[in-house]
């Protein structure tokens, strides 16, 4: 099947639904504001159409350079061999220790008031749109962005920006459906929300699921941090997973929020400015724009590459896990991109920010982290580096070619404000759910708010440890993107069908989604044992060779998995739905989509 028909086929199905829930909502109209949202939601769509249909379509066919005999240089054979790369010079020091400083100061700056639980988690909800916009963007960007995506844009061009760019789907249900409850039913966390909506024991495996999966993700970033600086500067996996943990927590467990925002929004402006300086540079080492488009092959400039056939990059299996499973839990069910959205000092704030994150931001942040990869496959076609070479290696190689005193600086303060970036917001997210969900439930009810926030800044410190700890795990995979992958597919499936069935059914009942969370979560971890559970939902992708041991199976299907995990925890949801009586009614307004409660609000 054509990928770019699937895609908008499945993907325009979630539009619609959530254009037909914000119509009856009374989000959108014919008239006033509710015609303005309805003009941005279908510009949305149409953008995303029309690209991606002249870069599947109408780019490829583009004329394209052959191939170049590769010619050795010691430029490129430094490149591609860190042992004889470009370490950098004092200057290239100089920058990356500065960095470490500024930000650490920044931090230690605007945390310096923090004294309630309010402050440390949503910064006193004062924050202006613009600063939470682009403090997100440097929370989406993390350091395993640049490397996975450079990795797979190497090998399949523009399809690299897919994860980036299948946002348009569920634009209408975030902005219009969840943002306004989440707003105004004044949750600390994801957790109490299950709790509010159902009952105290959703409320813990919502919490159990939400700290695996966050506790695991400063795990990736971790473990990436240490693999670059091992390639840029010969440091040790581990030791330099530490060092940039170390410096994280520093200022998150003094700051919180505060901190977060501020300095995350230097860093998103500082990975924007490197990220496409890489790109310049590149494009202009080969002579221009023009020159690096030509050497770009027609498939590279497709933005779907294939549909099912390479279990390495399937489209059909991206848009599961990105697309939907991924998106839908980084967007509606981050602890930490939820207490960003809380941190807005309006809803009408609020909603400007994830406009301009998912609109304006996002689009620029798919170049930024493919970029790398985009280049080193025009050098490869130029002849400038080896069409061999190992696409993991492909952000080295391109980067360290461009290289120079300054500018090898940068690009190592701009990996360091990736992780940073990524792991002070999932620090703070872990304390507050950790405080809000766990804490204050089982261990100390009548805390003081003074005990919350110790107890929030020893949590930060403690998630950080563990984020430490993980990082050998993460060692056992071949590459960044199947631990990331394999591990996002993994998790996210039990809690996000949970989530939509529990915001958008009202007979969905609190025993269905136990069962949803927990069956969902055995069912998973049975096809890490028997992969071929995963077999029915896999499109025809095939399962690929995963060689032997006990995990094995956690590589094969490694993104057809999330299709299989949805399908399964949605079955397990309705039936159980069905075969329980409905809860005793309670009120649950403000809890769950419902007619007109836009317009009950009165948010514009």
């Amino acid at each position: 099947m054509d990928p770019f028909i699937y895609n908008f086929i499945c993907g325009g199905a979630v539009f619609v639904f959530g254009m037909v829930l914000a119509w009856r909502q009374g989000s959108i109209g014919l008239s006033s504001s509710g015609f303005r949202n309805l003009c941005l939601a279908l510009g949305v769509f149409v953008f995303y159409f029309v690209l991606q249909a002249f870069l599947q379509y109408e780019a490829p066919l583009m004329e394209s350079a052959e191939p170049a005999k590769y010619v050795s240089t010691p430029e490129s054979q430094a490149a591609v061999d860190p042992a004889q790369g470009y370490r950098g010079s004092i200057i290239d020091y100089v920058i990356m220790a500065g960095y470490f400083v500024i930000i650490v100061v920044l931090g230690m700056v605007f945390g310096r008031k923090m004294k309630s639980t309010e402050d440390f988690f949503f910064g006193g909800r004062r924050f202006a749109w613009w600063l939470i916009a682009f403090s997100m963007i440097a929370t989406t960007i993390g350091s395993y962005s640049f490397l996975k995506y450079s990795s797979k844009g190497f090998q399949y061009g523009l399809s690299s920006t897919q994860t980036y760019s299948n946002d348009w789907m569920y634009f209408p249900l975030l902005l219009f459906c969840w943002l306004p409850i989440l707003y105004f039913s004044r949750v600390m966390s994801i957790p109490e929300y299950f709790g509010k909506r159902f009952n105290s024991k959703v409320r813990f495996w919502a919490t159990v699921c939400l700290l695996v999966y966050m506790v695991g993700y400063v795990g990736v970033n971790l473990f990436t941090m240490g693999k670059v600086l091992q390639h840029l500067l010969g440091w040790d996996i581990f030791v330099g997973a530490v060092v940039v943990a170390l410096v994280s927590v520093s200022y998150v467990s003094r700051g919180g929020q505060s901190s977060v925002i501020m300095t995350d929004l230097f860093q998103g402006v500082m990975l924007l400015v490197t990220g496409f300086l890489i790109l310049g540079l590149g494009i202009g080492y080969l002579g221009g724009f023009d020159v690096f488009w030509e050497n770009l092959p027609g498939d590279s400039r497709k933005v779907f590459h294939n549909y099912n056939s390479d279990p390495d990059f399937p489209s059909v299996g991206i848009f599961w896990q990105d697309g939907l499973a991924n998106s839908i839990m980084f967007g509606f069910l981050h602890q930490g991109t939820i207490m960003r959205y809380l941190s807005a000092r309006s809803f009408k704030d609020c909603k400007k920010a994830v406009v301009t994150h998912l609109v304006v931001l996002m689009p620029l942040a798919a170049c930024v982290v493919g970029g790398a990869g985009w280049l080193a496959k025009a050098l490869a076609n130029h002849g400038d580096l080896p069409s061999n070479m190992e696409a993991n290696d492909s952000f080295y190689a391109a980067t360290q070619l461009i290289s120079q005193p300054g500018i090898f600086g940068l690009i190592l303060a701009a990996m360091i404000a990736a992780l940073m970036s990524t792991v002070d917001t999932l620090i703070t997210a872990i304390s507050a759910v950790w405080v809000n969900d766990v804490h204050k439930q089982y261990i100390k009810r009548d805390m003081t708010d003074r005990q919350a926030l110790t107890v929030a800044r020893l949590t930060a410190i403690a998630a950080t440890l563990v984020g430490i700890i993980m990082v050998p795990v993460f060692m056992n995979f071949d590459s960044i993107y199947d631990a990331h992958g394999a591990f996002t597919a993994a998790v996210t499936p039990p809690l996000v069908v949970t989530f939509v069935f529990s915001l958008f059914w009202k007979r969905f009942t609190s025993k269905a989604a136990l069962a949803t969370m927990i069956i969902g979560l055995v069912a998973v971890a049975a096809s890490f044992f028997i992969p071929s559970l995963i077999t029915p939902f896999a499109h025809g992708v095939p399962m690929g060779d995963a060689g032997d041991g006990l995990f094995a199976g956690v590589k094969q299907y490694k993104f057809m998995r999330a299709c299989y995990g949805l399908s399964v925890c949605s079955i397990v949801g309705v039936i159980v739905t069905f075969l329980t009586k409905p809860d005793a009614d309670k009120d649950l307004t403000g809890l769950i989509w419902q007619k007109g409660y836009y317009r009950l609000i009165n948010t514009d």
